[in-house]
């Protein structure tokens, strides 16, 4: 048999197209992952604060439904499926109503997307515009949805949307109630467009949002902002739509983004972590009033992966058949918090927020310092965090749920250390060592 041998480096520069983004961040070549680690080629170990960009909640290769899958696949079972009845999808949809929706009062229809969450974004807004006959949408500045058309158009990001706005369908944006230009009164902005005849602002098919934005600076939507958003909706006969893709599956401190402000949107969109095992799925969670779709009329070739299925059931069995895996999350998050704010926020001024394993830290208001200088450090130290934000200010931290205290004390640690090395200023404060040493950067 002929071996062929590859100059990775270089077909990567010379066949991959230059759309590739992650790879310029972090220029390594991976080779294996486990549990919070990502290994390269070269036998060099990173921490992960990436997560697949909220696709691996439950970390890398967990055996629990790794197990379910090798045993799935020597049994020769179903692969492919479309949106076939099969086994796979059955047994995800028991987990899901069992452990998810029956808990927590929710009746949900599940619709199969094609595996992108911008799918299940263009299938929610496809579903509100024909269940009210309006075209119209609200969504967010700072909120990103995908970038195929329907969702592309609901996305706030210039960045995005360049040489584009013109064959994007309707969307009005309003400000997100708290944005890097500070607090706003969103609902009354709304509230005005939806009372006055002449505000030229047409009455809307659905509201989109994340309750929590990632990419847009990982800003959170207040309680009440919530609360009163729902209201207005009913009052307006207006669809609700929930955009779950990043900050559900257990990311903020509930399988649900929206669970702590007690509302039921309309409709959910989930993807990412919702595979379960990194597997590509998107699914839509509709009222049952509102699941008017004809047989065929929204699909895609692969709604029915079936691996997916398979390590989606197995995780919600495994991590959601009681409260023991919330309160992990929870008691992580609360350190994450705690550390960030001694030890970040008050000794460099760097603006902390978040919720659960979802945080930030915005650092526009420490002078000298550059988010992405910040992660380069501490790729070159062996952990992998991302920024995000308007201008790349901001450092998101995106752990998988899973991860060992050790490690997630040992990344925090390389970030502080990142920022003591790179900040001009005088540090403020106490800021000795109390997180065990990063020594995970080695062959």
């Amino acid at each position: 048999m002929t071996t062929l041998t590859v100059d990775t480096p270089t077909v990567f520069e010379t066949t991959e197209s230059a759309v590739r983004s992650y790879s310029r961040a972090f220029p390594a070549v991976f080779a294996t992952a486990k549990g919070d680690l990502l290994t390269t080629q070269d036998g060099v170990r990173y921490i992960d604060f990436l997560s697949g960009a909220g696709t691996l909640n439950y970390g890398h290769n967990p055996d629990p439904i790794k197990d379910e899958l090798v045993a799935y696949l020597q049994n020769d079972g179903l692969v492919h499926g479309l949106d076939l009845s099969t086994s796979a999808k059955a047994a995800f949809l028991q987990a899901l109503r069992t452990h998810i929706l029956e808990p927590r009062d929710l009746d949900y229809k599940v619709q199969f997307t094609s595996p992108s969450g911008t799918n299940a974004v263009e299938a929610a807004l496809k579903v509100a515009r024909l269940s009210t006959g309006r075209t119209n949408v609200i969504a967010f500045g700072g909120g990103f949805h995908g970038v195929s058309t329907a969702s592309l158009a609901a996305t706030g990001s210039g960045y995005y949307r360049q040489g584009l706005e013109a064959t994007l369908p309707q969307v009005t944006h309003i400000p997100y109630p708290h944005s890097p230009l500070g607090e706003f009164d969103s609902i009354g902005l709304l509230r005005h467009y939806l009372e006055d005849p002449s505000s030229g602002v047409d009455k809307p098919a659905a509201v989109l949002l994340e309750t929590v934005q990632g990419e847009g600076g990982v800003w959170v939507a207040p309680v009440p902002f919530l609360r009163e958003l729902r209201t207005l909706c009913d009052q307006y006969d207006i669809r609700l739509i929930v955009d779950d893709i990043q900050a559900g599956c257990g990311r903020t401190g509930d399988f649900f983004s929206f669970e702590r402000a007690g509302i039921v949107p309309d409709l959910v969109t989930l993807s990412k972590s919702i595979g379960g095992y990194g597997l590509p799925m998107a699914v839509v969670l509709i009222k049952p009033e509102y699941d008017i779709w004809r047989p065929g009329q929204h699909n895609g070739t692969f709604r029915g992966n079936q691996l997916a299925f398979v390590a989606a059931a197995a995780a919600i069995r495994h991590y959601w058949s009681d409260d023991s895996f919330l309160k992990q999350i929870r008691t992580k998050a609360e350190l994450v918090t705690d550390l960030l704010e001694r030890r970040v926020g008050r000794t460099y001024g760097a603006g902390i927020r978040g919720l659960g394993l979802m945080q930030a830290v915005d650092l526009s208001t420490v002078p000298g310092v550059e988010a992405g200088d910040v992660s380069r450090r501490c790729f070159e130290q062996g952990l992998i965090i991302e920024t995000c934000g308007r201008q790349d200010e901001v450092l998101k931290i995106l752990p998988p749920l899973t991860i060992s205290q050790v490690h997630l004390s040992a990344g925090l640690n390389t970030l502080i250390e990142a920022l003591a090395a790179l900040s001009p200023a005088p540090l403020i404060g106490d800021t000795r060592g109390d997180l065990p040493t990063n020594e995970v950067h080695a062959a």
